[in-house]
């Protein structure tokens, strides 16, 4: 992304995203029991958002908590899976992880499951912190440093469809033949992968991947046996040209494609995290071999 327009933040590489099994209590059913029923958008008071309040502190916040916030309709639906988790595969949540509980919220951005949660408010407005107000923000190709305004923008929530190859790097020199292309997609939402496509010849032409979350299991992007929260994997054997060009792409339930390069990317990311979190390969992988 860089070689196209200078950015800032963490490289990512390949991404930061990962996938977990959480134990823990759903929030819907917490705020439940002191008195927010389910399915609430706004309660008696004229609360509208909950926000999440950190042990960690931060530079960006002078020395105050991380903070984030999501709307109370979301916290409140038993079926969007919000969970207070104090497990992480089996076992109790580690140090790294948030010990001894974080929220975990589902197809939504990494930076609004908060980590080593101190406190849950309900407020009128969303959060006001520095990573919902100025930062993880959408904005358009005109807009740079000179001329960014944080508040004309709302702060992102899903994540878009995305994919990478994970059995090459962009340094990896394969030969001519059969090579076996595979990795995995995820988009934002609960919003389930319809198809993933690999192309060899850097677009001109593709082949339909094979998608699957557990062997032996049938993956439907609205099966009843499939996982809308987690990441669909993927893989294909091509024989691979000389000079070819590897490509991969991913299209979701709602038809949501990804850009096919960087430089179509429409919107452009948010000029300080244009990586952000778990959000980061939201544009087709390139191999050029």
């Amino acid at each position: 992304m860089s070689k196209v327009r200078k950015v800032r933040g963490v490289g990512w590489d390949i991404s930061a995203l990962g996938n977990a099994t959480w134990g823990g209590a759903k929030l819907s059913d917490v705020l439940e029991l002191v008195g927010i029923p389910k399915l609430s958008s706004v309660t008696s008071l004229g609360g509208k958002h909950v926000e999440f309040v950190s042990v960690d502190k931060c530079k960006e916040e002078k020395g105050g908590p991380y903070t984030a916030s999501i709307p109370l309709k979301q916290a409140t639906d038993p079926d969007a899976d919000v969970l207070l988790a104090y497990e992480m595969n089996g076992e109790v949540l580690n140090r790294d992880h948030g010990y001894p509980l974080r929220v975990v919220v589902p197809g939504v951005i990494g930076a609004r499951s908060v980590k080593w949660l101190d406190s849950i408010k309900i407020t009128e407005e969303e959060c006001q912190g520095f990573f919902t107000q100025k930062d993880y923000k959408m904005f358009p190709p005109t807009v740079d440093w000179d001329n960014i305004n944080w508040s004309t923008r709302r702060p992102q929530m899903d994540f878009p469809v995305q994919s990478a190859i994970c059995t090459l790097e962009d340094v990896d020199v394969i030969k001519e033949g059969k090579a076996r292309i595979a990795g995995y997609a995820l988009s934002g939402g609960g919003r389930g992968i319809e198809r993933v496509d690999i192309s060899v010849d850097g677009g001109k032409t593709w082949v339909e991947a094979h998608r699957y979350q557990k062997d032996g299991v049938p993956y439907v992007s609205d099966g009843p046996q499939s996982d809308k929260w987690a990441w669909v994997l993927f893989e294909a054997t091509l024989d691979i040209p000389a000079n070819a060009e590897i490509v991969a792409k991913a299209v979701d339930a709602a038809a949501n494609v990804q850009p096919e390069n960087v430089e179509d990317m429409e919107p452009e990311r948010n000029p300080q995290h244009i990586l952000a979190s778990d959000q980061d390969t939201e544009f087709v992988m390139r191999w050029k071999i």
